[in-house]
């Protein structure tokens, strides 16, 4: 069977076998029990293990679980679902633990459509609980930089808060596909940097173009949340990058919470590749 993804090492097409992708030049990638292909090449990796680590993947499961960014999703499936015909290619880069990605599929499933997809992420450990979620969609240990996926191929590219990586997003989009861009807005979680920060500022909102790509909307987002726990609060503030950089004293403050009443705010930035 036919794999969407392509060899790293010599960019030749994949078949999907049992238990291993493999390519005519006889490159070969055994696949994970969960299902997931290991397509990242030593010289990209940058440290033993990149990417969300197993506790921020549990933090991502056990939050996104609970449906609290439904909103963001269904708009995603909605604005996906306009855009494709009977059999589109969809690439997840930066897929995460797959919530976006799996819902996406069976949205265009139950829509009547046959979709195509892949994901790829960097870290093995939420790949493991992606491959879990969905076993109609492929998944890949990849980055996005070097994405192991042909050139002229996706009909639509989605890029979930994961780095920006243009050239390689022109580069396996099709003439006329549609690459979806998905970031905070100026006061995403802003009461949460409330009580993580003295200081909180907003994140920064601007429309910025690329080479080979036309603009074709910023779709607002914006919703309340009620965390209903400490646990749900602290999944949250450990699938963010406030994990990596928030100090001790706001860390007490956020542990100390019984619940926490907050605003979601994302902008997808919706760009044609011409």
């Amino acid at each position: 069977m036919k794999s969407l993804f392509r060899c790293p090492v010599c960019g030749g097409p994949l078949d999907r076998e049992e238990r291993v992708l493999r390519c005519a030049a006889g490159h070969s990638y055994d696949l994970a029990k969960e299902g997931y292909a290991y397509l990242l090449p030593p010289n990209q990796k940058h440290s033993a293990a990149p990417g969300d680590d197993k506790a921020m993947a549990a933090a991502r499961r056990d939050f996104l679980s609970k449906e609290y960014y439904i909103p963001l999703l269904n708009t995603l499936c909605s604005r996906i679902l306009s855009l494709t015909g009977e059999n589109p290619v969809i690439l997840d880069a930066g897929c995460g633990e797959g919530y976006y990605t799996s819902g996406i599929y069976r949205s265009l499933c139950a829509a009547g459509k046959a979709p195509w997809m892949a994901g790829i992420d960097i870290s093995k450990f939420i790949l493991r609980l992606a491959a879990k979620r969905e076993k109609n969609i492929e998944f890949a240990v990849a980055s996005c930089y070097h994405l192991p996926f042909p050139d002229n191929t996706a009909d639509v590219l989605l890029d979930c808060f994961s780095p920006l990586a243009v050239d390689e997003f022109r580069r396996v989009l099709k003439p006329g596909g549609t690459f979806l861009y998905v970031v905070p807005g100026a006061r995403h979680l802003w009461e949460l940097k409330q009580v993580l920060y003295d200081a909180p500022y907003p994140n920064e909102e601007k429309e910025t173009p690329y080479e080979g790509f036309a603009y074709q909307a910023i779709v607002p987002v914006d919703f309340s949340l009620h965390l209903e726990s400490p646990a749900d609060i602290q999944s949250l503030f450990r699938m963010t990058p406030y994990c990596w950089k928030t100090p001790k004293a706001g860390v007490e403050r956020m542990e100390a919470l019984e619940n926490l009443d907050c605003q979601a705010s994302f902008r997808i930035h919706i760009f044609k590749k011409l």
